[in-house]
């Protein structure tokens, strides 16, 4: 269960950040947070088994730090750097 706060927690500053450097300039065009939404991705990847294929939306930030992507990565590619 720890584990699971510590993802949930992980993704809603990752949001926050985003959202901050989105009203700065840094992130273009449109930026969909993930903020209040981080228990339902957390739990759908502590429920699915392998094989089991996922689609996600727009509002994928939070998909991508649950399944392992680095955090620096995910913001790369909303501030179109490298990453």
């Amino acid at each position: 269960m720890l584990e699971f706060y510590r993802e949930m927690l992980l993704i809603r500053r990752f949001e926050e950040k985003a959202g901050q450097m989105y009203g700065m300039g840094l992130i273009g065009g449109f930026c969909h947070l993930y903020i209040g939404q981080e228990a339902v991705v957390v739990g759908m990847q502590a429920a699915i088994e392998p094989g089991d294929q996922v689609i996600t939306g727009y509002r994928d930030h939070g998909h991508m730090l649950a399944t392992g992507m680095a955090p620096k990565g995910v913001m790369a590619e909303l501030t179109g750097r490298a990453g």
